[in-house]
């Protein structure tokens, strides 16, 4: 009866939204870098560990008031023991473990067994309790159950529960994680040196009356302040014996440091790329709007450069030396391979909210088919253009969601085809594909104050500026008109698309303006 009573209490907890919801909320609040409340608790409970050893810093020398030792052995503790328990709630769901195991047994006929459900809750909730910070936390609450002076000095054990709140911190600690083995090699190394010179400088100095080294321990604090290469001087050998051995312990000294500096310098290097990525990612998530650009190359190169004028850009390729070139050209760039959904949870990004459009500019039709599948897999709804290099795989680009294609051949076949003849059109496209001769495609809002001057395209004369219009596009119409003929009527919010020289545009530009003054 008590079986059945405890799986149906697991089935009602498992399908209760409002214990979901309650749960998924401090998990977030706890472990979630990217829960947006996160920050403030974390700030909180920092002002919480300061607090606390200010507190017993002060209580050496000085009264402290009943208030504040209250708040601090009971209040602070409390609220510690609190984290302590949802930490160990989180860690793990109890009712899914009880139901796994009560369908697993009706599934073979067999009667639910408690024991085994039980043991498995036990081990990860065990696992958990033994880890570091599990026992950082215990530590930081024994103040709460003890009263005794000496056992309240556990309060300083609450400094090292910065480790969790503190991201340089458990950056540092993720670097030297990577060298344990190292670094055990080395403690083990270090361990035995000053275990064999303390016997060493205790049998030679012991039974000299001028020695200061007079016990063991005396010996043993001797070793290691000398092989860390402190050296404070207070005990120091005075026999000749005993100068030798120093003479070996220093030596050591010197090298554990120096392969302790190298182990530290390259783990730090073989992360720093790592640590690179994190901050982007870091700055990515909170950035509000921005598009995403996947693939690098001669085009996408463009595109970034006209859109970062008024827009943030963040780029991914799955090449280093893409990713590298970008960098250099100033862009935010990732080495992450557009058509992997692990990429984007990476990113820790919210694309309905957050990326305006997907270009997809991979010179690889078939890049930029996996990575509109991918994107499509996770987001039915986000803008997707691709650019098109083989007419065979439009079909293939279609069906995978790309919303806009644009055929990069047949661009440059229609621009070729209006301008047969002239060739200061022919060599203002090759100059500007090849971005010589400062050479530029912009767009011209036509406005009010342009129109009280201008009402047809022949009005603006735009050759005697040396430009070519591409075309207009007219928005009230929502289409767009590839080289207008004279007299094509100017309407308020139509855009210019011109081509020509940066200086003549911007000649034009102030011409188109300063008409109407």
């Amino acid at each position: 009866m008590f079986k059945n009573s405890l799986v149906n209490f697991a089935y009602f907890i498992n399908t209760s939204k409002k214990y979901a919801k309650t749960k998924h909320f401090f998990y977030n609040l706890l472990e979630n870098p990217n829960y947006r409340y996160k920050r403030y608790f974390d700030i909180f409970m920092v002002m919480l560990i300061f607090s606390s050893v200010i507190i017993l810093v002060r209580e050496v020398k000085f009264d402290v008031d009943d208030s504040l030792l209250f708040f601090n052995n009971y209040i602070i503790s409390i609220i510690f023991f609190i984290e302590y328990m949802l930490r160990l709630w989180i860690i793990s769901s109890v009712s899914k473990v009880i139901i796994m195991r009560s369908e697993h047994d009706a599934m073979l006929g067999e009667k639910f067994k408690l024991l085994p459900p039980l043991k498995e809750i036990f081990l990860v909730k065990l696992k958990y309790i033994t880890s570091f910070k599990a026992i950082i936390d215990l530590l930081a609450i024994i103040p709460f159950f003890h009263q005794l002076r000496l056992l309240r000095l556990f309060i300083l054990f609450r400094v090292f529960k910065l480790f969790r709140y503190a991201k340089s911190i458990q950056t540092f600690t993720s670097v030297i994680a990577l060298k344990k083995f190292e670094f055990l090699t080395l403690l083990i190394f270090a361990s035995i040196v000053v275990f064999v010179s303390s016997v060493l400088i205790y049998v030679m100095e012991a039974n000299n009356s001028d020695s200061s080294i007079t016990t063991l321990f005396d010996a043993m604090y001797w070793s290691i302040v000398t092989i860390s290469t402190v050296g404070f001087g207070d005990i120091t050998p005075v026999t000749q014996e005993g100068r030798i051995v120093a003479m070996f312990v220093i030596v050591a000294g010197i090298a554990v440091f120096s392969f302790t500096t190298s182990l530290v310098v390259t783990a730090f290097t073989e992360k720093l790329d790592e640590i690179k990525d994190m901050k982007i990612i870091d700055d990515v998530s909170k950035l509000k709007e921005f598009y995403l650009i996947c693939g690098y190359g001669s085009v996408a190169k463009e595109v970034a450069k006209k859109l970062s004028k008024n827009f943030k850009v963040i780029i991914l390729d799955e090449k280093k030396e893409m990713v590298e070139e970008a960098i250099k050209d100033g862009f935010t760039a990732l080495n992450f391979a557009p058509g992997s959904i692990d990429s984007y949870k990476k990113l820790r990004i919210k694309i309905d909210t957050q990326v305006k459009a997907i270009l997809c500019l991979s010179h690889s039709d078939v890049e930029n088919v996996y990575t509109a599948l991918t994107i499509r897999s996770f987001d039915k709804d986000i803008f997707i253009l691709s650019i098109l290099i083989n007419e065979t795989s439009k079909n293939k680009l279609k069906f995978a969601g790309v919303n806009e294609l644009i055929f990069e051949k047949e661009l440059i076949g229609m621009i070729a085809k209006e301008f047969i003849g002239q060739p200061v059109a022919f060599e203002t496209i090759h100059a500007l594909r090849s971005n010589l001769n400062g050479i530029d495609i912009q767009e011209i809002v036509i406005n009010s104050r342009v129109l009280s001057s201008f009402a047809t395209v022949g009005d603006i004369k735009n050759k005697k500026y040396r430009i070519i219009l591409l075309g207009i596009y007219k928005k009230e119409e929502a289409k767009f008109l590839f080289n207008p003929t004279k007299s094509t009527q100017l309407q308020n919010g139509d855009l210019l698309l011109i081509i020509g020289n940066i200086q003549f545009i911007d000649d034009f530009n102030n011409y188109l303006h300063k008409k109407a003054s």
